[in-house]
């Protein structure tokens, strides 16, 4: 459990560090191998405590809830750089910020997506639920192309700076989902959200979703993690 703005200094002090490698190698006058410059790639998960969180391109009417009802709930709100618009952070979700370089897979923001959109898929296969992609709409679904069933389980939006991105995914697991009553989640009308809880009737470890995050991960981006940072004990998720 982390506050939103923790996470978001240490998420550009990573990139900070990425981006002064690559000025450092264009400042050596020559053209090198991205292969050459020794940024780094990070896979950082955690859960917040709740919070909104505005895109840049966001409409602030999206936010359906006053700030002093807001508040009286303990529900923060950010302003953020990332891509996408309003979403909700809580406990019960699992939120995935890749740091990575992309100039060492390819420059292309739109696969980097379809790929973190393919490791969600992938996850959910596992509990029997087929996840899947809505057009011109960035995350993962359940029948999409169902009206009046659509809803979303996973809500994605990442910025990108020199081909180094952060920000990334919010996978509702048992997520409280009245939080997201006060808003229209993603500027999205009309459609329903739901978590891993609500499709299967019961409380998912997060400690296992995780692990397969971590596996399809690696299976997606053709990359080895290595642990950096201590495993926290696997809390009892919030779910309505």
């Amino acid at each position: 459990m982390i506050d939103y703005q923790n996470a978001w200094d240490i998420q550009e002090e990573l990139l900070s560090k990425n981006l002064a490698l690559k000025a450092a190698a264009r400042s050596a006058d020559k053209v090198m191998n991205p292969f050459d410059i020794p940024t780094q790639h990070y896979l950082l998960f955690c859960e917040h405590f709740p919070v909104y969180t505005l895109g840049k391109s966001g409409d602030i009417s999206h936010v359906l809830i006053s700030d002093e009802e807001r508040e009286r709930k303990g529900i923060g709100f950010f302003r953020t750089n990332r891509g996408g618009d309003i979403t909700f952070h809580g406990p019960g979700q699992i939120v995935g910020y890749p740091i990575m370089d992309l100039e060492k897979y390819y420059t292309d923001i739109g696969k980097y997506l379809r790929n973190l959109e393919e490791v969600i898929i992938r996850v959910m296969s596992t509990y029997g639920l087929k996840g899947e992609r809505s057009k011109g709409e960035t995350g993962v679904w359940l029948d999409p192309g169902v009206p009046g069933k659509e809803r979303k389980i996973c809500a994605m939006g990442v910025r990108c700076s020199r081909w180094v991105t952060m920000h990334g995914f919010a996978f509702n697991v048992n997520t409280d989902l009245d939080y997201f009553k006060h808003i229209i989640p993603c500027g999205i009308e009309n459609k329903a959200v739901t978590s891993l809880y609500q499709e299967l009737g019961k409380e998912i470890s997060m400690a296992d979703v995780k692990l397969k995050l971590k596996l399809f991960f690696e299976e997606v981006f053709s990359c080895e993690l290595e642990e950096e940072f201590p495993e926290p004990v696997d809390q009892p998720g919030v779910r309505n």
